[in-house]
C-alpha cells in the first residue's frame, strides 16, 4: 500500500509543507522538525483526509511546546451534532491543541465527519466505542483498539483497588476472558499498520491498564502494558507509522517523574500523553485542581501532551456552561469523564 506518513517523508530527507508549518509555529528550524519526526520523538498528526479540509498542522514531542488535549463526545443520554460542534468550538477557542472525539452514543459517523470538517486541530478517536455500537455486544467483536493489553495481563489487574477503569481496556479484558483468546488486534497489528500508513493516521497507544487510583499507580499491570507498547512502537516505526503513548491518569506526586522516565525508556522516547495526572483520589468535584498540580509536574518532567480534566471528572458528563460558565474566560469547554475515556 502507499505510504504517505510524515515519518516516511522525513526519513527520505524531505521537509513537507506540514513540517514547515510546525517549524513556524514552534520557532524551530525545519531541519530539526524533520529530523525529530524521522526518529519518532516528534509527531505531526496530519491524516491526509483532514489535511484536505482545514487542518492546521501542529506537533507533539520533545522539541515542541507541551500541548493540551480536550475531550468531547456524545453519549446514549445526550447525542446531537450541533452540541458536539459547540463543544469543539469552545475547546479550540480557549486553546486546545487537539480534540478527542470519544462518542459512545448513536450517529457516530455523522458526528465525527462534522467534527473533522469543522476542526482546524487534529481529531482523535477510540474506535472500540463505535465498534461496540455496531456489534451490539462486546463478545461479538472480532478486533479491538487496545493492542497493548494481552490476555496474560488481565490477572495482574485482579488485585487492584480499582481494577481496570479504562472503558476500552475493560471491554478488551472481557472479550479475551469470554473467548479464551489473545487480543486480536495485537495478533493482527501489522494489518492495522498497513491501513493507517496509507492515510497517515497517528496511533495513540495504550493506557487500557492505566491505574484508576494512586494506590494502583506504577503497578505490574500498568508496566506490563507499557512494555508491550514499547514493542508496538518499534513495529510501527518500521512501517513509518507515527506513534504516541498514552499514560496514566492517577499518579501520586512522588511517582510522576519515574513514570515519565519509564515511558521514555521503554517506549524509546516516543511522545508521552497523559490525563492530568490526578495526584489524589479524594477530591471529586475539584479534579480540575488536583490534575492541574499533576499536569504542571509531569510537563516539567518531560510529558509532551496533557489531557485536561474538568471538575466533572468522576461525577458525570460536563458541558460548556457547567465547566466554563458565562463568567469564566480561562478554561476550555466540555470534556468526557474519566469513566468513559
Amino acid at each position: 500500500m502507499t505510504c504517505r506518513t510524515q515519518m516516511f517523508f522525513a526519513r527520505q530527507g524531505t521537509i513537507t509543507p506540514e513540517m514547515h508549518r510546525v517549524a513556524e509555529r514552534e520557532g524551530l528550524p525545519p531541519e530539526t522538525v524533520r529530523d525529530e519526526v524521522a526518529v519518532g520523538r516528534l509527531i505531526i498528526p496530519a491524516n491526509v483526509n483532514h489535511l484536505a479540509q482545514r487542518l492546521d498542522p501542529m506537533a507533539i514531542g520533545k522539541v515542541a511546546s507541551v500541548k493540551i488535549n480536550a475531550n468531547i463526545g456524545n453519549s446514549a443520554v445526550e447525542s446531537d451534532i450541533d452540541g458536539e460542534l459547540e463543544k469543539l468550538h469552545h475547546a479550540v477557542h480557549y486553546g486546545a491543541d487537539t480534540v478527542m472525539d470519544l462518542s459512545t452514543g448513536g450517529n457516530i459517523d455523522a458526528i465525527r465527519e462534522a467534527i473533522i470538517a469543522a476542526s482546524p486541530v487534529p481529531i482523535g478517536t477510540v474506535p472500540i466505542y463505535q465498534a461496540i455500537e455496531v456489534a451490539g455486544d462486546v463478545t461479538k467483536l472480532t478486533a479491538d483498539v487496545h493492542a497493548g493489553i494481552l490476555r496474560e495481563h488481565v490477572g495482574l489487574a485482579l488485585g487492584r483497588v480499582t481494577g481496570i477503569v479504562s472503558r476500552g481496556g475493560s471491554l478488551m479484558a472481557y472479550w479475551m476472558t469470554q473467548h479464551g483468546k489473545q487480543n486480536p488486534l495485537y495478533e493482527h497489528y501489522d494489518r492495522l499498520l498497513d491501513i493507517v500508513r496509507e492515510y497517515d493516521v497517528t496511533l495513540s497507544l495504550g493506557d487500557g491498564l492505566r491505574p484508576g487510583s494512586i494506590a494502583d499507580a506504577t503497578d505490574k499491570a500498568q508496566l506490563a502494558e507499557l512494555t508491550v507498547l514499547g514493542e508496538l512502537t518499534e513495529r510501527a516505526w518500521k512501517q513509518d507509522v507515527q506513534v504516541m503513548i498514552e499514560g496514566p491518569g492517577h499518579i501520586p506526586m512522588h511517582q510522576i517523574e519515574v513514570n515519565v522516565r519509564l515511558e521514555k525508556e521503554l517506549c524509546h522516547e516516543a511522545p508521552f500523553y497523559t490525563l492530568g495526572p490526578l495526584v489524589t483520589d479524594v477530591a471529586p468535584g475539584y479534579d480540575h485542581i488536583t490534575s492541574a498540580i499533576g499536569a504542571a509536574m509531569i510537563g516539567w518532567f518531560g510529558a509532551d501532551m496533557l489531557c485536561y480534566v474538568t471538575r466533572k471528572e468522576h461525577l458525570g458528563l460536563p458541558n460548556a456552561e457547567q465547566d466554563c460558565g458565562a463568567r469564566s474566560q480561562h478554561c476550555p469547554a466540555a470534556a468526557r469523564s474519566d469513566r468513559t475515556r
